[in-house]
């Protein structure tokens, strides 16, 4: 006999983790497909940033901002293993494209929209604490505004996040390969592939998590959906032999970007990331030496008395909506592709933030809601507790 779910979801990054969570907490009958690992592709390849967006600021991303810091909060509160407020330091030099007046407004704004809580404040340094910033250039230093931020271990917080899934009753399938879905009235006749061999599976709905495999998996599915309207865009990170003692740098690049330096684990040092669109398999997305030669040359702009000695490199990859200009420009808020605008049974998660895993997961459950069956909810996303 085929077995029922209420919820398929395909792909275990940090997306398709939050919404196996969510769908289980609300009572929810949850199978996972995962084809590789949880976490194996952009979702340990991230910034490893839990943080509200400052830099979105500038493109008016103003609900984003809002909703990233509110879920920065929940995190710190259920997950202190895995997520930790670190100071961040903004130098404006000379040749800053960004005032003094206009950070400190940017920094004034971002603690409006995180309600003014303490962990809000910012702070311009003393001349007299400067030397103690790492080595940082002084050359042309005009300020130092230090404000906070969370990391965390991105792959580690998706396995937590799994885990806590699994916890409330939803079954991960992995290394399991989503072989084909046909629509049915009822939802969707679901096969899909294991060590084992090939299982049908019926699914009320199904949430299409794939990330840069979106369109991989709706090319999958009967009848063919139209594919969702995004390009892939590569992030490259570096890994420098040193360390940084006194916390994290948020630095211009020569090009005007935002540059992220990083202290990371045993005395290293994370550099990231670039923007660059990427057209190929996305299982094969690498840095580029130029993006390596980007990120050194920046992380020597800001630090000239170190070496810029790798000790790593990765990539991963954003979705983005396709369009033209710089990626920069383009939303980070997480975008639902439907199989019926009025009450979908196939939904396609696009982009969105590690941040706002959480949130996306109860977004997906309400636009479900009216496929799914009533079921008694057994927890709260918002305050279950996610440990390492």
């Amino acid at each position: 006999m085929t077995r029922r779910v209420d919820v398929l979801v395909v792909g275990a990054g940090i997306h398709g983790a939050g919404i196996s969570q969510a769908a289980a907490a609300a009572g929810h009958t949850v199978l996972t497909l995962e084809q590789t690992g949880i976490a194996a592709g952009t979702s340990c390849r991230s910034s490893k940033l839990i943080h509200g967006g400052l830099r979105y600021l500038e493109t008016g991303q103003l609900a984003l901002v809002r909703e990233s810091l509110r879920e920065r909060a929940i995190l710190l509160r259920i997950a202190p293993q895995l997520v930790r407020l670190m100071p961040f330091h903004i130098p404006i030099y000379r040749h800053s494209q960004r005032s003094r007046l206009e950070i400190r407004a940017g920094l004034s704004l971002y603690a409006l929209l995180d309600n003014l809580r303490r962990d809000a404040w910012f702070s311009t340094l003393p001349r007299r604490d400067w030397a103690a910033l790492d080595g940082l250039s002084t050359e042309g230093l005009r300020a130092v505004f230090r404000y906070h931020d969370a990391r965390t271990d991105d792959a580690a917080l998706t396995r937590a996040v799994m885990r806590s899934a699994q916890t409330l009753g939803a079954e991960l399938a992995c290394p399991a390969e989503f072989v084909a879905a046909q629509r049915l009235d009822d939802g969707y006749l679901v096969r899909y592939r294991d060590a084992s061999g090939e299982h049908e599976c019926r699914a009320a709905t199904v949430v299409n998590a794939g990330g840069p495999w979106v369109n991989t998996v709706l090319a999958r599915i009967a009848p063919t959906p139209a594919p969702a309207n995004v390009e892939l865009v590569g992030g490259a990170h570096i890994v420098l032999d040193h360390a940084l003692d006194h916390g994290a740098y948020y630095t211009e690049a020569e090009d005007g970007r935002a540059v992220f330096m990083l202290p990371w684990r045993g005395g290293l040092t994370l550099v990231g990331t670039t923007e660059t669109p990427y057209h190929g398999d996305p299982g094969a997305v690498r840095p580029l030496d130029t993006e390596v030669q980007y990120l050194q040359r920046t992380f020597a702009r800001y630090f000239p008395g170190r070496d810029v000695n790798l000790r790593d490199q990765f990539a991963g990859l954003r979705v983005l909506p396709r369009g033209t200009g710089r990626a920069f420009h383009r939303t980070r808020e997480t975008l639902f592709v439907r199989d019926d605008p009025l009450r979908p049974r196939l939904l396609s998660v696009v982009g969105g933030k590690l941040t706002g895993y959480r949130a996306t997961a109860e977004k997906v459950m309400l636009v479900l809601r009216g496929a799914l069956p009533p079921r008694p909810a057994r927890a709260d996303t918002a305050t279950l507790p996610l440990t390492d």
